[in-house]
């Protein structure tokens, strides 16, 4: 008996049934006996007019665990919707679980590995619900992982225990079912486009046991045009009829009718608003479907909804909705207008209110920071407020943030709000400006005013002037804009010889390099093992853990986040003595892995970098910046250079990485993973390449690279700059701790 029976209704789809079923085959997943049969997926032809049934038969052909099933068209009427073909695969299937999926979606990579393993971790519940992605037709990609699939707590409970399952939309796609469940339950489809309605509600009331994953493991097509035809609306009455006479048949489910009715109205409500727009509807058939809206919230008792959202339902007429709809378009139009005669006003309010600051006296007291277009606390500016503070008594620094990110700022150092009056009366006054990018382009830079561009790690992928001939780089990218910024500029930081080669042709102006080391990784070498312990305990990492920190950067050729690691499979593949973090490039604003594994700890939201660094032993990473920070602990780094002709053409690289890497290099997970199970990861060959790369990026990163920045740029030190001697001494780890180097002080962040 196979573990799952996957059943696929195709109907119209055959742009997309190839994808969908190669999304099934392709499933991987260990299983102690007859793992070649584990799998069987029944695709139904459900009478379509196009390809779909050849390429049933196709695959099925070449793959053994395919049944093919054909049923004949109706052209009487040919939208009855999946249901009958979801039927007929359920009386075909033999599996212990079953699934479904539509014809144009797809399962995830290693899916069914993860609901095996949920399934086999919960004792086989009745129902288990998963996360699903809503996959549009752009490319965009919508998550959907709600709070109740969290896998906290019980691993199989009743639904009483989360009623919050039975308040969300029903798909039937995105749980598994025990199919001697649904055989004991007698739970089938009935025709029509809102068939799911009835099916899953009904599944998660009878089910005695159910389990959730926190894991996407579906992802849903949105197709672009209209959805479906309006007229399927009108399917959801009888689905819900169904679904109360289901609960009336068993008095033991009495007690979830309020829910399914609180449900069933949120459903008409968002139903009613496609009805009243939705073009080519007559408004016969608008009254009809109030009419029946109305009914059933009559015949339904509905408790506790109430207020404007649901009158057009509670007393709905198609007249009254309209007059409804329209006062809350009103109440909209009202905020709107508001905001349109506010704004205005406020801008034009802080436009004068910054020409007024900039005829005042600059403020030789006064600095003020930014990272990253206002994220937070961070970077080399960072470390250089924080040396300000240190060395220049007297010096008021300010920092702009958001207020999202006020935690991260020193509490001794006022914030600024970006596009408010202290924010303009600060660029206008402010006698330092230091940013790691550009500052706002509204900034006019006055006489006796003085702009720090520390940008922000040594440039491997090319930046600036060098990505106008790359359009997926550059984007929208406006070189007179750019060149008008680094006019700006009096002072631009660079970590070595390399970074001021590139910045002084990519960023081409009349400011002066002070290649001095980069004072972000000042922290790198000035931590003590006390303070590395407690990071470590911090982020509850393992005591005696080898942690390994992953951490890739971004993609210009693609909007999602290249995933080329199984970062489950990584981790089991290093065993229990390794500990992983994880942490996705800051523009993804989302986690590498969504949802939790076993000895990986996405970090991806910790504000501080440096500090990832100091708790860990290895750098995994791709053609990142980090590479070269990390460097500077002379630990080991591997990359994973898997797509390197694809990012060369999108971005560019200012050398071959491959011709001196930091360190070992592995073109797919499989050489990752025998890299570091052979231990060539921190290997004699790694460790030549490593102080090869540290010689000729690293060669001023001591520990003093902000207290030179600070002495040249605010106390006019002009023997501030330092000699490279490319064999400055890296911190050593021993136990979990680091041991700064003689002469070093202080502790880490």
């Amino acid at each position: 008996m196979p573990r799952f029976s996957v059943i696929v209704p195709a109907y119209k789809l055959q742009a997309h049934l190839h994808g969908c079923l190669e999304s099934v085959l392709s499933q991987t997943y260990e299983r102690d006996e007859s793992p070649a049969f584990d799998l069987e997926v029944i695709a139904v032809d459900a009478g379509s007019p196009d390809s779909c049934g050849e390429i049933i038969d196709e695959v099925a052909a070449r793959d053994p665990r395919v049944v093919a099933v054909h049923l004949p068209a109706d052209p009487a009427d040919p939208g009855q919707g999946p249901g009958p073909a979801r039927n007929a695969g359920l009386a075909r299937a033999t599996g212990e679980y079953v699934l479904f999926l539509d014809g144009d979606d797809t399962l995830a990579p290693h899916a069914l590995r993860d609901i095996a393993d949920r399934l086999k971790a919960s004792g086989d519940p009745d129902v288990l619900v998963f996360g699903h992605a809503h996959t549009h037709w752009s490319g965009a990609r919508e998550d959907v992982l709600p709070p109740h699939l969290t896998e906290s707590g019980p691993a199989s409970f009743p639904l009483d225990e989360r009623p919050a399952l039975l308040r969300q939309p029903a798909p039937c796609w995105n749980k598994a079912y025990k199919r001697e469940f649904t055989e004991r339950e007698g739970l089938t489809f009935a025709p029509g486009r809102q068939t799911d309605t009835f099916w899953s509600y009904a599944a998660l009331l009878a089910a005695d046991s159910l389990s959730t994953l926190e894991r996407v493991c579906v992802h849903h097509r949105k197709r672009r045009g209209p959805a479906a035809a309006p007229g399927r609306y009108f399917d959801l009455f009888p689905q819900y009829d169904r679904a109360f006479d289901f609960i009336d048949s068993r008095p033991a489910l009495s007690s979830w009718r309020p829910v399914l009715a609180r449900r069933m109205a949120d459903h008409l409500v968002a139903a009613s608003a496609t009805v009243l727009t939705a073009p080519g509807l007559s408004a016969r058939t608008r009254t009809e479907f109030f009419r029946l809206a109305r009914a059933h919230y009559g015949r339904h008792r509905v408790p506790g909804a109430a207020g404007l959202r649901y009158a057009g339902v509670r007393f709905g007429t198609y007249r009254i909705y309209r007059v409804l709809r329209g006062i809350r378009a009103l109440r909209a139009r009202t905020r709107a207008l508001a905001a349109t005669v506010v704004r205005p006003l406020r801008s034009a309010a802080l436009g004068l209110h910054y020409r007024i600051q900039r005829r005042l006296p600059v403020s030789d007291d006064l600095a003020v920071f930014s990272a990253y277009g206002n994220r937070g606390y961070a970077c080399s500016p960072a470390a250089i407020e924080a040396k300000v503070r240190e060395l220049v008594p007297g010096m008021r620094t300010a920092w702009i943030t958001t207020p999202e990110q006020d935690a991260t700022v020193p509490s001794t150092t006022p914030r600024l709000r970006p596009d408010s009056f202290g924010y303009f009366a600060a660029l206008a006054r402010a006698k330092y400006l230091v940013n790691n990018i550009e500052f706002d382009h509204r900034l006019v830079k006055r006489p006796g005013q003085i702009l720090l561009q520390t940008h922000h790690g040594t440039p491997l992928k090319n930046v600036g002037l060098d990505l106008t001939d790359r359009p997926a780089a550059s984007r929208d990218t406006d070189a007179a804009r750019l060149l008008a910024d680094a006019d700006k500029w009096d002072y631009a930081l660079s970590a070595n010889r390399h970074a001021t080669l590139v910045g002084e042709r990519a960023f081409p102006a009349a400011y002066t390099t002070l290649e001095y080391g980069s004072p972000r990784n000042d922290v790198l070498r000035r931590a003590t093992p006390a303070g590395v312990a407690g990071l470590r305990e911090l982020l509850g990492v393992p005591g005696q853990s080898t942690v390994v920190l992953y951490a890739p950067t971004h993609r210009d050729y693609s909007r999602s986040q290249h995933l080329p690691l199984d970062l489950d499979r990584l981790g089991r593949a290093l065993g229990p003595e390794f500990f992983l973090l994880t942490r996705a490039h800051f523009t993804y604003r989302a986690p590498l892995n969504r949802t939790p594994l076993s000895r990986v700890l996405d970090v991806t939201g910790y504000p501080s970098v440096e500090e990832l660094f100091l708790v860990s032993d290895a750098l995994i990473t791709d053609y990142s910046s980090l590479m070269f920070d990390y460097a500077t602990l002379d630990r080991p780094i591997v990359i994973v250079d898997d797509d390197r002709e694809a990012y060369e053409a999108a971005r560019g690289t200012y050398f071959d990485l491959r011709s001196c890497p930091p360190g070992a290099v592995a073109r797919n997970e499989d050489e990752l993973i025998d890299i570091f199970t052979t231990g060539h990861w921190r290997g004699s060959r790694s460790a030549q390449l490593r102080s090869a790369f540290r010689k000729r990026f690293c060669p001023y990163d001591d520990g003093h690279a902000a207290e030179r920045v600070v002495r040249r740029v605010f106390l006019g030190d002009s023997g501030s700059a330092p000699a490279p001697t490319g064999r400055n001494v890296p911190a050593q780890r021993v136990r979990g701790a680091e041991f700064a180097p003689a002469g070093a002080s202080g502790t880490g962040r």
